[in-house]
């Protein structure tokens, strides 16, 4: 086994719908922090973490993509494109690509973090489930009040604008090759399904539990706050 990820598939083919109009010019993962696209740090992570070859997963606007980025020699990485003809959501593009025969990385192009992904590898590799996934202790507000009902519907509690807390996917995954069997060819197919098919096929995925810097990049607020945190502090996510 590899005790580093040497095989990347970045998803990079959604319209961005969120951040219009600027995604009507720009596919997301070329929306700029500074000067870099969201996409190029990430790939320059990547390569830091040892990844010698990247599948780009292209769709709207794959063109702007692959202009940009070409073959990866710029980035001194190994990119190449799988471009769908037909939407097939983020796991059923995974069937489409050749040679994915160990373990390799999944991931969103549009999410701006710390994480090592060499640390997350290796995690996955030491634990051997099919899956990795991820996650991030996300904190939500309510900005509420909140009642606590009894069977009767009398109110046992008034819980003034309470924070919840949850684990969520940061958009991540480490994969085993057999996890691909697990995909319908030719239909549309998302990764939280290939998730719950993994659950009900008794192949339970393992969490990966992230505590550093995450943000998803799917709103205008989240591009802001990005832009703000990256200009801050952009030699943390550029090793």
């Amino acid at each position: 086994m590899s005790e580093s990820p040497r095989r990347a598939v970045i998803l990079a083919g959604g319209k961005g719908s969120r951040l219009y109009p600027y995604t009507t010019v720009f596919p997301k993962p070329l929306m700029p922090l500074q000067e870099k696209p969201i996409l190029e740090i990430v790939l320059h992570q990547l390569k830091h973490a040892g990844v010698a070859h990247v599948t780009l997963a292209v769709g709207y606007l794959a063109e702007l993509i692959q202009a940009y980025f070409g073959k990866g020699e710029r980035l001194g990485i190994t990119i190449d494109y799988s471009r769908e003809s037909e939407p097939l959501g983020t796991a059923g593009p995974l069937r489409l690509i050749e040679e994915l025969e160990s373990d390799f990385l999944v991931m969103n192009g549009d999410i701006l973090c710390t994480l090592d992904y060499a640390d997350m590898f290796r995690f996955h590799q030491n634990h051997g489930q099919l899956a990795t996934v991820g996650t991030y202790r996300k904190e939500v507000r309510i900005d509420l009040g909140v009642l606590e009902l009894d069977t009767a519907d009398q109110i046992m509690d008034y819980i003034e604008k309470p924070v919840l807390y949850y684990q969520v996917s940061m958009g991540v995954y480490c994969f085993r090759p057999e996890v691909l069997q697990y995909i319908p060819a030719g239909q549309r197919f998302d990764l939280p399904d290939l998730i719950k098919q993994l659950i009900e096929k008794e192949q339970v995925p393992q969490a990966y539990r992230f505590q550093g810097q995450w943000l998803d990049i799917g709103r205008h607020e989240d591009y802001a706050e990005a832009q703000q945190i990256f200009q801050a502090h952009s030699e943390v996510f550029l090793p």
